[in-house]
């Protein structure tokens, strides 16, 4: 594990091995704090108690459960499951029954939250991509985030991006479907030699 997509918000943390390279994050807002996302490491607790306040965890995919309620009891907190509290809004990008996730977006700080929609692990990518839409929303990507203009995008998967935030996602969108074959490619070719993609 390392601590990541340190800026004057909030922090993360990511699985430093492993082609999904897991992330969660704090987020820091008037000095309270909010896990999005979360999976236990060593040193959360005095991290985010560091930090401020802790306020809630925010669970923003139906089956990233990670370890968001054990963290939500041991800092006396709430868990919200598929919900997202002031001062962030939701926006649902899936409602299927095998599939609800919900970005969140912190319009103060132009910070856009993804748990699987948006990524940036190997996986997610197609060749020298920054950031992608996650394989199987590729045919049908969130585009209800195209009105965004973020100027951070934090993923479940990977690093965020921190520079050029907006550029990276509106290509995200637009790219989605086409390079779904380069995708595919890319993943045949590393399972043939051997690798993951």
């Amino acid at each position: 594990m390392e601590w990541c997509d340190e800026f004057d918000g909030g922090f993360g943390w990511i699985e430093d091995s492993g082609f999904m390279r897991r992330c969660g994050h704090a987020l820091v807002a008037d000095g309270r704090v909010w896990l999005v996302d979360p999976f236990d490491v060593p040193g959360l607790d005095e991290r985010v108690r560091e930090a401020g306040e802790p306020a809630g965890v925010i669970q923003l995919l139906d089956r990233h459960n990670r370890d968001s309620a054990g963290l939500a009891a041991r800092l006396g907190v709430p868990h919200h499951r598929l919900e997202v509290p002031p001062p962030f809004t939701a926006i649902p990008l899936a409602t299927s029954p095998r599939w609800q996730e919900l970005a969140l977006w912190w319009p103060e700080r132009r910070v856009l939250v993804a748990a699987d929609a948006l990524g940036t692990a190997r996986y997610y990518r197609a060749g020298e991509e920054r950031l992608a839409v996650h394989p199987l929303l590729r045919l049908v990507p969130p585009r209800r985030l195209a009105s965004l203009e973020p100027e951070r995008i934090l993923v479940g998967h990977g690093e965020g991006v921190h520079a050029g935030a907006r550029a990276a996602l509106a290509e995200a969108l637009a790219t989605a479907r086409r390079r779904l074959p380069a995708w595919a490619w890319g993943g045949f070719r590393a399972h043939a030699l051997g690798r993951r993609p």
